[in-house]
């Protein structure tokens, strides 16, 4: 997912995702037609201050144990963060759980909004990236959406409340430094950052992007760490995917050039879930049945973290 500083024309926006696509893989943003299961983005909103607090929402009616499709949550305004209310007591009773599904499905027609730069703490980046694909076109934002929302029904299922930083995939963004900025506001107990590489095509697996100490997030490294390892050892246990041939070592990689951990003062770390362009991998991220399992690992992993610490 190595990002770099770089302005991209307004008609174009490389397909960078998490990893910077080489020059075969750059896509007009402009001329390039979406895969048609992708739904058209909504009119592209403008980045909101960092000090816009999540809509609360009323609890949905999701079914976490339904792997042949996401549950429905309903939107906030324009797709913008959501906070979701515990559907039942449990284990994560009076936790708050930052669930990001990094990048937006409207992203790629919105070069003017997410090419904007931003300071993440040591340089700058661009608000926002378009995320990675499958050889066939399958985007890193669907999967990372579906995910999220699997995984807000099992942690709300567990007592948790979870702020979201989006709550569709027809809209654009959030920056990444909002998407920091909705955790620290919302004081939670955790945080992450959902995923998928686009490495090379001969690597998969997965791995935890974990912070580097840069002053704003001193306080959080350790318990970082901590949370890494958590859910490092919970999705290789619940999903059977092999840590990273590629990027880290034995699965965990830190980073001190992304905003969403350089600018969070909450215990926070990305998971690339897998490499959309690794054929097998690809083939486990397009299933529902998988993302459900992937999100179960991930709750399990932040369970084993909230009720340790």
């Amino acid at each position: 997912m190595r990002r770099a500083a770089w302005i991209v024309t307004t008609a174009t926006v490389a397909l960078t995702g998490c990893g910077i696509a080489p020059a075969s893989h750059q896509l007009n943003a402009a001329a390039r037609t979406p895969p048609a299961s992708r739904p058209a983005a909504t009119p592209q909103p403008t980045a909101a201050p960092a000090s816009t607090p999540a809509s609360t929402v009323a609890p949905a009616v999701v079914a976490a144990a339904d792997a042949t499709a996401p549950p429905r949550l309903p939107h906030s305004p324009g797709g913008g963060p959501g906070r979701f209310r515990r559907t039942a007591s449990g284990v994560l009773d009076g936790k708050v759980v930052l669930v990001d599904p990094g990048h937006n499905g409207g992203n790629f027609d919105a070069a003017p909004v997410i090419n904007q730069l931003i300071w993440n703490g040591r340089e700058n980046e661009t608000c926002d990236t378009t995320g990675a694909e499958t050889g066939s076109g399958y985007t890193e934002a669907q999967f990372n959406w579906n995910v999220a929302r699997y995984l807000t029904a099992d942690l709300r299922a567990a007592g948790a409340t979870v702020v979201l930083t989006r709550t569709s995939n027809t809209g654009v963004g959030p920056c990444v430094t909002k998407r920091a900025a909705l955790g620290n506001q919302a004081h939670a107990s955790a945080a992450v950052s959902i995923h998928a590489d686009g490495g090379p095509p001969g690597g998969r697996g997965f791995a935890i992007l974990e912070p580097v100490a840069d002053g704003i997030n001193n306080a959080i490294i350790g318990p970082s760490a901590r949370l890494g390892t958590d859910l490092r050892n919970a999705f290789a246990a619940g999903t059977g995917e092999p840590v990273s041939s590629y990027d880290g070592v034995n699965g965990v990689q830190p980073r001190d050039d992304l905003a969403g951990v350089n600018l969070s003062t909450v215990p926070k770390v990305f998971i690339e879930c897998a490499n959309m362009r690794n054929a097998a991998d690809a083939a486990l991220i397009t299933s529902p049945a998988w993302q459900a399992k992937a999100a179960r690992a991930i709750a399990a992993g932040l369970t084993r973290f909230l009720t340790r610490r």
